[in-house]
Formats: structure tokens, C-alpha cells, sequence
């Protein structure tokens, strides 16, 4: 019998699974103040029936909680031309609605301009997920337009096209 493997490191971790093609949401809602939202890479239809949606908010943010306690919100699919807004709402202490376009969704969460899609969700549960929370959205509402392409985050970079890293000879 094989000894089990040795603990991975979180950068060991990250380099590996950046591997892994992505797509880059906000996640938004109406908040008591105002709306709120942040910028999250893990997210995934997850269920059909029914029909149910997860995402993973870090244990250290301090939008996720003004989220949940909304109960619903707004996943927002970015478009492949919204770097500036996945940068935007990935920062803190900040008015990260400041000049940017949206209008309330079926639930009051705001839906993003020029999105690939939403998906506007009741909060269904959430799990432990070590240094993130998982959460899982029961989907309410949704839609798309289909000629906007999405967001793509591959290797620490948006798009696809990362370079391969250099080898020895």
C-alpha cells in the first residue's frame, strides 16, 4: 500500500488549476444601501431539475454576506469586452456601481449591461468549502444574447491566448 500524497500548496494549487478554462461572473444583488456585487470565477449550472446554480464566494469577503442577507441576486455573465467590470468588482472599498449601467432583474438585482447572460436566483443553501463558501442559487429567472461572447479567464489572464511558458532547450 502507496503512502498518500504530500499536501499540495495553494500556488502549486493555482498553477495547476489555471489550467482549467473559466468564465468570469458579478454576482450582484439589492442590498439594504444600495446595490452590491463582486466578481467570481467559480461558477456552474449545477443542477436541471431543479433547476439550481452554484458559485464559491471567498470566507474573506464582506459583499458575500450583504448578499445573502438580500436572499436573492443576479449572476451576470460578462462579455468578452468586459475586463474593466470584472476588475471593478473584484476591488474593495469601493462604489463599484459607480458609472456602470444596470437595470433590477425579476428579483430587484441588478443586471448588468451588455451581458452574456443572467441568471436571477433565490439563495436554495450553502455549504463549507473551506476558504470559500459554496453557494447554490435556485434559479428564478434568465437570459442570454447570444451574439455577445463571454469572458474567458485561462493562466492567471482573460482570454485564451496565454502564451505557454518557456522551456529549457
Amino acid at each position: 500500500m502507496s503512502a498518500p500524497p504530500g499536501p499540495v500548496s495553494p500556488a502549486v494549487m493555482r498553477e495547476v488549476l489555471g489550467h482549467f478554462v473559466s468564465g468570469i461572473v458579478v454576482v450582484t444583488a439589492a442590498g439594504r444601501s444600495g446595490p452590491v456585487g463582486f466578481t467570481c470565477q467559480s461558477f456552474a449550472s449545477l443542477s436541471l431539475e431543479p433547476p439550481l446554480v452554484t458559485f464559491a464566494p471567498a470566507r474573506t469577503s464582506t459583499t458575500w454576506p450583504r448578499i445573502r442577507d438580500a436572499g436573492t441576486f443576479c449572476i451576470n455573465v460578462l462579455a468578452a469586452d468586459h475586463q474593466e467590470l470584472s476588475a471593478g468588482f473584484a476591488r474593495s472599498g469601493v462604489d463599484k456601481f459607480a458609472g456602470v449601467p444596470w437595470r433590477p432583474g425579476p428579483s430587484g438585482a441588478p443586471v448588468l449591461d451588455g451581458v452574456s447572460a443572467w441568471i436571477d436566483c433565490t439563495l436554495w443553501n450553502e455549504y463549507d468549502g473551506g476558504d470559500h463558501t459554496i453557494a447554490v442559487g435556485r434559479v428564478l429567472d434568465l437570459g442570454a444574447d447570444p451574439a455577445r461572447l463571454p469572458l474567458l479567464y485561462y493562466r492567471g489572464r482573460y482570454g485564451v491566448t496565454a502564451d505557454p511558458p518557456v522551456t529549457g532547450p
